[in-house]
């Protein structure tokens, strides 16, 4: 079932203009606005890939600096599916790995229970903060690392689903997901 959704959720957006996305994230952007989560230091925000139609994270990426919050990057490793995270400075170069994800070359490495709150990429969520992303479980490998209080917060360009079956038990729910139109959030 998740492959179907994945599979809708890819459709979905591939009917997506470049206009609508920058739209729809300039509106997630200012939800974002509205949840308790600006008093902390350490965010981590994941770069669009802007071939697969996700989020633009710029606005989002321009609110933390000009909150001048410490941003944090990751770069990729698919032989282990981890992530490794750095805090992204003025001299930080951000390149395109093989599979076409902007990433930092190198740079001041930030161990992952320092993050206090995680913007996380997805294809499809539902009511009960599950998410489907593209299956290599990065993510859940990351959040599972951080603090177990860290804030994690689903990004969306669409709406929820009733619910997402086969969860697992290595799949982390998510406390909020945004949308343009709506601001979800769930149990703790």
């Amino acid at each position: 079932m998740k492959k179907t959704l994945r599979s809708k959720y890819k459709e979905l957006r591939s009917n997506l203009s470049s206009e609508t996305i920058e739209d729809k994230s300039i509106d997630i952007a200012n939800k974002l606005l509205e949840l308790p989560i600006w008093d902390f230091s350490f965010y981590h925000l994941f770069l669009t890939i802007s071939d697969k139609k996700e989020i633009d994270t710029e606005p989002i990426l321009h609110i933390l600096q000009g909150k001048d919050k410490n941003v944090i990057l990751s770069k990729s490793n698919f032989n282990t599916n981890k992530l490794t995270n750095y805090l992204l400075t003025d001299t930080s170069v951000i390149r395109n790995n093989e599979w076409g994800i902007p990433e930092p070359v190198d740079g001041i490495e930030i161990p992952s229970e320092k993050i206090e709150v995680v913007f996380v990429p997805l294809l499809a969520f539902d009511e009960y903060g599950h998410r489907v992303g593209y299956g290599k479980g990065f993510y859940d490998k990351f959040l599972g690392e951080c603090n177990k209080d860290v804030i994690k917060i689903g990004l969306s360009l669409f709406e929820a689903e009733k619910q997402i079956p086969e969860i697992l038990e290595t799949d982390i729910p998510l406390n909020y997901c945004v949308t343009p139109n709506k601001i979800y959030t769930f149990k703790k």
